[in-house]
């Protein structure tokens, strides 16, 4: 069999002649897919205003700036997360302030986070881990009574829902990722969804220079408008090329959902009662994305077995090392990795199995064949 590459994109003809079209059209900046995108995107969320940006990184990043959120603030997030997480907190000038994640779903501890509320707390931004949502209703109810905004972080999330409905028009801004390896991509990408009108425009600003009128206004017509520069503003638009591939992805993406669904309960079942520990049971009242499968291998066991599995041509990943474990964070904020003993155990041990939709079951039984082999020989 041939390598299984963890967390491949496979683009369809569709989305191919989709690009090819856009390219020959002779306009691939931010424009009019870019509209499209971002009203399908609002629409399948449930969300009032939805804005594309270059990347989950950038949507974070100016999440915390529209929310007024900088230097003097501090920001509560998880120590399981990666790196974006906290790197747009510090980019915006605020202190992330860190909290472990409960041992379950290691999604961030909600009683913890609550007891690390200052004066000082500005905000709390939570990360539905693997695709497993958080309970968005108890998070809203922490922000109203200590009047703190709640930025979802939805890199893994897009489907997620608690309650019956979708965790990214739970908050009061939501970032999602549309990296290579999320459920739905646009190969580099993110967007911002939000209820809040003056939130979005601050927003739309900010990701292009903070120009009154983007490119497109200004030149698809045929009379050219002066802009101004309303405020300090970034690059970080999405382009069209971008939003067309997102555009045929989303229509996918509750299909590709069930082929994630199927694989992740395949490996529960064939991998049930081995020596490793297998993601939890999704809660009742919850919908899962099933971004990633994550096992937990024996103690000092984990880079043995990417390597056997690199061996064995079967890709795979770690999601992910606790924060605390990385060196610019010790010498930064002093964060000592047993401080978080779940997220330092988790991150010790963890270890994620390729799911994607364009794998085939042959593909989860070989890779499933490979851990359990694994284990008869490591354990």
């Amino acid at each position: 069999m041939e390598r299984i590459a963890f967390g491949k994109p496979v683009f369809s003809t569709e989305e191919i002649q989709e690009v090819s079209r856009i390219l020959e059209s002779g306009w691939v900046g931010m424009g009019p897919r870019v509209r499209e995108f971002e009203t399908a995107f609002a629409h399948y969320i449930g969300s009032p205003h939805a804005l594309a940006v270059a990347s989950g990184t950038a949507a974070l990043h100016l999440a915390l700036k529209a929310a007024g959120i900088g230097p003097g603030d501090e920001v509560i997030t998880t120590a399981m997360t990666f790196a974006a997480t906290v790197n747009a907190i510090i980019m915006s000038g605020a202190t992330p302030v860190l909290v472990d994640c409960e041992p379950v779903y290691r999604n961030l501890d909600l009683n913890q986070a609550e007891r690390a509320i200052t004066k000082k707390t500005k905000a709390i931004m939570p990360v539905h881990f693997a695709g497993a949502p958080l309970d968005t209703a108890r998070l809203t109810k922490i922000g109203t009574t200590h009047n703190i905004k709640i930025i979802h972080d939805c890199a893994h999330a897009i489907e997620s829902e608690w309650n019956g409905k979708k965790v990214g028009a739970a908050a009061d801004i939501s970032c999602f990722s549309f990296h290579a390896t999320k459920n739905l991509t646009t190969v580099e990408g993110g967007m911002i969804c939000t209820s809040d009108a003056e939130v979005a425009g601050k927003i739309a600003l900010m990701r292009n220079h903070g120009m009154s009128k983007d490119a497109w206004k200004r030149f698809s017509d045929a009379q050219y408008f002066h802009y101004n520069i309303e405020m300090l503003g970034y690059k970080a638009n999405m382009t069209d090329v971008q939003a067309g591939l997102g555009l045929l992805q989303l229509k996918k993406i509750e299909e590709r959902h069930l082929v994630r669904k199927k694989h992740w309960q395949h490996y529960q079942k064939a991998l049930a009662n081995l020596p490793v520990e297998l993601p939890a049971a999704v809660e009742p009242n919850s919908r899962h994305a099933f971004h990633l499968f994550t096992i937990q291998t024996p103690v000092g066991q984990r880079d043995a077995w990417i390597k056997r599995l690199q061996e064995m041509e079967v890709g795979c990943g770690v999601h992910y090392r606790a924060i605390p474990q990385f060196s610019y964070y010790q010498s930064q904020f002093g964060w000592k990795p047993e401080r978080f003993p779940v997220a330092n155990s988790y991150g010790e041990r963890t270890l994620s199995l390729p799911l994607t939709p364009y794998m085939t079951e042959e593909q989860i039984r070989h890779v499933a064949a490979c851990v359990k082999k694994i284990c008869g020989d490591l354990t």
